[in-house]
């Protein structure tokens, strides 16, 4: 898991015109791209303070090769999503952070095991939602995502849900860049 300084994220944020805000999560995909492995970077960011977590921004072997969608699996395209994650039920058993406004997504359909960028984009409400694997830390992400922001032990994802709790806000900001 690759960490940066806070200087070098609101750098980031600035070359690619994206708003730097007190309270926000930022995905960081990573360039290795391990099949099923949580290679990605949560971040939270509160004022001056940031956290760094052990997610995936990327699906799952499970869905890349059975695929829920006839276009392909979702894979979340590298943007800044304002206030399109609220707090509500993932897949109605436990508080999470739901999409509640549409994203575009990468729709990945060759069945292997890579989750890939593709030529195509669909946007909607898909129910990216932002949640955990499991309870205690899960090594492979499998069936746990289908496109999501997943985190890969359930105490780092349960300290960020009552974060959001205590911040009071109704919405919450997301944006997924690329590893540089």
């Amino acid at each position: 898991m690759k960490k940066y300084a806070l200087h070098d994220l609101k750098d980031k944020f600035k070359e690619l015109k994206y708003e730097w805000l007190p309270f926000m999560f930022i995905g960081i995909r990573s360039k290795e791209n391990q099949p099923n492995k949580f290679d990605d970077t949560f971040i939270y960011i509160n004022g001056n303070s940031i956290s760094y977590f052990p997610n995936t921004t990327n699906a799952g072997t499970t869905y890349l090769q059975k695929l829920l969608n006839p276009k392909g699996t979702a894979m979340l395209v590298p943007n800044q999503y304002k206030n399109t994650w609220s707090l509500g039920l993932h897949r109605g058993k436990y508080t999470a952070l739901r999409q509640v406004k549409p994203v575009d997504v990468y729709r990945d359909a060759d069945k292997d095991i890579y989750s890939e960028m593709t030529a195509i984009i669909d946007r909607g409400l898909f129910g990216i939602n932002i949640h955990k694997a499991n309870t205690g830390i899960t090594n492979f992400i499998n069936g746990h995502s289908a496109g999501c922001q997943v985190f890969q032990n359930s105490a780092d994802f349960d300290y960020i849900i009552s974060e959001c709790k205590k911040s009071g806000l109704k919405e919450f900001t997301y944006t997924l860049i690329d590893e540089f």
